[in-house]
């Protein structure tokens, strides 16, 4: 019990300004209740504003605890957010919902008008699939448009498709296909406003970390939509070039297929900034290569300065649903311990709070402890190499991290 007489007399590290919260699902939601109440309420005098974005309280409110939690971050500066459900037909009748809603990132993206960046968790003993990657790769990702805001058209017989714009001084028509039988179509959009806040959060975030900054799309092919990333990055990148090479860092554009060969060449240690699509696609790869979607980082990013933390992985349903029946579950927390960590350290850093940066410093290091001692949740067991690996639930895996987070603070 000696931690917790320690808990006792210990003084709670100090907060000015809240962290807007955003609790979740499923799963994701009962690890984030245990992180709290094991990892940061007993060290910390944590102040949060909540928002509850579990999909029924998002349900009750019409989805606008979402919005609200999203305006909230622009105003705090820093939030913390769970994994939520993004429904789809079935979720409707098991959540007896009013339609189906969009997905909660999705909103505060468009909001923050923010850049989400990856990054994988390593340590030594979760060797990358890809033998030459020695440091970490961050994906950033444009969080904006292309087939996620696409429209399409299920075409049921022969037929002309136009692209039609009409503007007030602009006006254009494009024959897209002359369908002579049933098909598809799919038409998409991005602004030049989206894609220049997502250069600058790129090449912000590439000064911030030292890191060089990959960019790829497919302008061979798309000579106006893709070209026009290009454009709009090579426009920007003059407003950083002189912080890039008084740094020694380098901005290097290539297309998408060529990227793709030079990442698996590499040996990491970089940020590779994708359109939507290609982003979404190519973190769960890296991710899955390094080792694991539960030992990913995730942060949005927006041009102005403002951040939200999360992980990178879902609800993980199929260990809810065990863990409803009253059965053991072994579900990897660490993502979302450190959407905790780096929440908490970037207040810190913000509000000149150097215990608090500290605190977030510590609790990741807690982490790599216990991982490098053996200690894991099952899905990590399999990939480990040089260690011997003991796998324990959920619950215990927390409390050995807490033994040594009590250590480093001691």
């Amino acid at each position: 019990m000696a931690g917790t007489e320690e808990e006792k007399t210990m003084e709670k590290i100090k907060m000015t300004t809240p962290l807007v919260e955003m609790d979740g699902d499923e799963m994701t939601r009962i690890l984030w209740a245990m992180i709290k109440d094991k990892l940061i309420l007993p060290f910390v005098d944590l102040k949060t504003e909540y928002y509850d974005l579990g999909l029924l309280h998002r349900n009750e409110t019409r989805d606008q605890v979402t919005v609200d939690a999203a305006l909230a971050a622009k105003k705090y500066g820093v939030a913390v957010k769970c994994a939520t459900i993004t429904p789809n037909a079935a979720r409707m009748t098991e959540y007896s919902l009013h339609q189906m809603w969009k997905s909660p990132n999705g909103t505060i993206r468009s909001i923050l008008d923010g850049t989400v960046f990856r990054t994988p968790i390593t340590i030594p003993s979760i060797k990358p699939a890809v033998r030459s990657w020695k440091k970490p790769i961050t994906i950033a990702r444009h969080a904006y448009g292309d087939v996620y805001k696409n429209v399409e058209i299920r075409v049921e017989e022969a037929g002309t498709a136009k692209l039609v714009f009409d503007g007030a001084n602009q006006h254009e028509e494009v024959v897209i296909h002359e369908f002579q039988g049933p098909g598809v179509l799919q038409g998409m959009h991005n602004t030049d406003k989206s894609i220049r806040s997502f250069a600058h959060s790129c090449f912000k975030f590439a000064v911030d970390t030292r890191q060089d900054l990959w960019f790829s799309t497919k302008d061979t092919i798309s000579k106006k939509y893709d070209a026009r990333f290009r454009e709009i990055f090579d426009e920007v990148y003059q407003e950083y070039k002189s912080d890039f090479e008084r740094l020694g860092l380098e901005y290097f554009y290539t297309l998408i297929d060529d990227a793709v060969a030079r990442v698996i060449r590499s040996e990491g240690g970089y940020i590779w900034a994708c359109k939507n699509y290609d982003g979404d696609v190519m973190s769960d790869m890296v991710s899955t290569a390094f080792g694991s979607l539960a030992m990913m980082t995730s942060v949005l990013v927006s041009p102005d300065g403002k951040f939200e933390f999360e992980a990178a992985h879902g609800t993980v349903t199929r260990h809810y649903y065990k863990y409803l029946k009253g059965e053991e579950t072994s579900t990897n927390p660490m993502a979302t311990i450190f959407a905790w960590s780096g929440a908490l350290r970037k207040r810190g850093e913000i509000d000149g709070l150097p215990e608090l940066v500290e605190f977030g410093n510590k609790l990741e290091d807690a982490c790599f402890d216990t991982l490098n001692a053996g200690i894991v949740t099952k899905d990590l067991v399999n990939i480990m190499e040089g260690v011997e690996p003991t796998p324990v639930n959920s619950e215990q895996f927390l409390k050995a991290i807490r033994a040594n987070l009590e250590k480093r603070l001691a």
